[in-house]
């Protein structure tokens, strides 16, 4: 897959990813909104280590800075 997040936006998602939790623990571990909190922080994750967003691909997005050649 083409890499298409920047280092910020990995950034926030490595510190949101944990706040995630966190919130998932205080509404209640076993819960709906807990289990839906845990399954986007391990995508936000998984996201930041691939450095690739496929939510991102269909809409042609990125957050990676263009490197412009010839310069």
């Amino acid at each position: 897959m083409k890499k298409n997040i920047g280092s910020i936006d990995r950034t926030i998602r490595i510190i949101l990813a944990p706040v995630l939790v966190v919130v998932g623990v205080l509404v209640g571990p076993g819960g709906w909104l807990a289990i839906v909190l845990y399954a986007l922080a391990a995508f936000l994750l998984a996201t930041a280590a691939l450095s690739t967003c496929p939510i991102y691909l269909p809409f042609g997005l990125s957050t990676r800075p263009r490197i412009v050649a010839g310069r």
